[in-house]
């Protein structure tokens, strides 16, 4: 990277862009960098970390290329954008999920879990569909299976 002496950002600017840049989905994750995001971590984030995350960071990151490079909504990314868009659609999910499986849900099937959180996920989708909608078709479900 090249930097002239006439630039417009400070010295720890320039630091976070460049550490920043390890982020970078392009080329199969080429630029990716643990070693520069944990120091990104380590001196831009500290309080968005507790001990023990720190500590994980850096396998779950050697975790995460792997996956990254092989996960078909991961792999073609090229933008950091892109990247930052797939991985809070992800995060979403997550706590959705947390928030579906509860106590009294802890051991539903995960096929049952999986369609439960979808419906939350998507229930600006979902409130197009009444009850009665819901229970008539079961019902009509069941009078096939029935026939058969």
């Amino acid at each position: 990277m090249f930097l002239n002496s006439n630039c417009r950002f400070n010295d720890q600017a320039m630091e976070l862009l460049i550490l920043s840049s390890a982020l970078d989905p392009k080329d199969a994750y080429k630029a990716f960098n643990i070693d520069k995001i944990c120091t990104l971590v380590e001196k831009y984030y500290p309080m968005d970390f507790n001990e023990q995350e720190k500590i994980n960071l850096n396998f779950q990151l050697q975790h995460f290329i792997i996956d990254a490079r092989q996960d078909s909504n991961l792999k073609n990314l090229s933008t950091m954008q892109e990247l930052c868009t797939c991985l809070a659609t992800t995060e979403r999910s997550f706590s959705a999920m947390k928030i579906i499986k509860n106590k009294l849900r802890n051991k539903m099937e995960a096929k049952f879990l999986a369609s439960t959180v979808i419906i939350y996920i998507e229930r600006d989708i979902a409130t197009n569909f009444s009850s009665d909608s819901i229970i008539e078709n079961f019902k009509s479900l069941k009078k096939r299976k029935g026939a058969l």
